[in-house]
């Protein structure tokens, strides 16, 4: 089952860092989020990654051409130009990078890689986001109730703590960040059919969340598998910090592997 990762967004919401990089490639203990993301899918057993690139694509693209240079260590006979890698770590993963267009939309990129994905049921996930969701687990329920989609839906972390007060304005208790008890959002981690395709164009302007994601839902064929347990999107330099030490103090709990 191959794991498709949206990685072509400009992240402006994080654009101390996005200038230079794509988002994706936003460090997290030194390493890009996006190997983070493939690593949890990795401990899985998912393997086999198509990655869709979009704004700064060759940075991904150099990053990979060049990864057990990141990984291992290499010594260079400059004179004869020969390279020597040693104690190559390389995880066994087979990656295709796909340009989707600079200002492709989310369901555009899906459509325009489809080619590559085939006619055989896939994972589907962001290149900004990790938890600690069972992917195992997701799969199995897919196939259980047999729908053409299945959503991780989270709970995320209030940004501010929750006070229960009063009438007479005494506070009763004091929450700090609680989870955001007033709905579920979409976490996304998906499980798809090839079918999803039917859905999506590929016109830049084609929303897979506006345009796929409604019109299953309508035929009742979207299922939600709640995740009760750590998500976490990088969508701000404070969240990439937070993410950042989390990492530093051992407390990483989407580190699955």
């Amino acid at each position: 089952m191959k794991v498709v990762i949206l990685a072509g967004g400009y992240g402006t919401r994080i654009s101390e860092e996005t200038e230079l990089k794509p988002k994706p490639m936003v460090e997290i203990g030194g390493k890009p989020i996006l190997w983070h993301i493939m690593k949890m899918y990795s401990a899985h057993g998912f393997n086999d990654f198509v990655i869709l690139l979009g704004y700064k694509s060759y940075y991904i693209k150099e990053y990979f051409a060049n990864y057990f240079l990141h990984q291992s260590d290499i010594t260079f006979d400059i004179q004869t130009g020969q390279m020597e890698v040693h104690n190559n770590t390389s995880e066994p993963w087979k990656v295709t990078l796909v340009d989707t267009g600079r200002d492709t939309m989310t369901g555009g990129r899906i459509k325009r890689a489809e080619k590559y994905i085939g006619n055989e049921p896939f994972l589907l996930t962001y290149g900004d986001g990790v938890c600690d969701v069972n992917i195992t687990d997701t799969v199995a329920f897919h196939k259980k109730n047999g729908k053409t989609l299945t959503m991780t839906a989270v709970q995320p972390e209030a940004r501010f703590g929750n006070l229960d007060i009063s009438e007479d304005m005494n506070i009763k208790s004091f929450v700090e960040k609680p989870l955001d008890e007033g709905g579920w959002i979409n976490g996304g981690f998906f499980v798809c059919e090839s079918t999803i395709f039917k859905y999506l164009t590929e016109n830049e302007a084609c929303v897979f969340e506006q345009t796929a994601l409604q019109a299953i839902a309508k035929e009742g064929e979207l299922f939600a598998y709640k995740h009760h347990g750590f998500w976490q999107c990088m969508d701000t330099l404070r969240d990439n910090q937070k993410l950042n030490q989390l990492w530093h103090d051992n407390k990483a709990k989407w580190k699955n592997w």
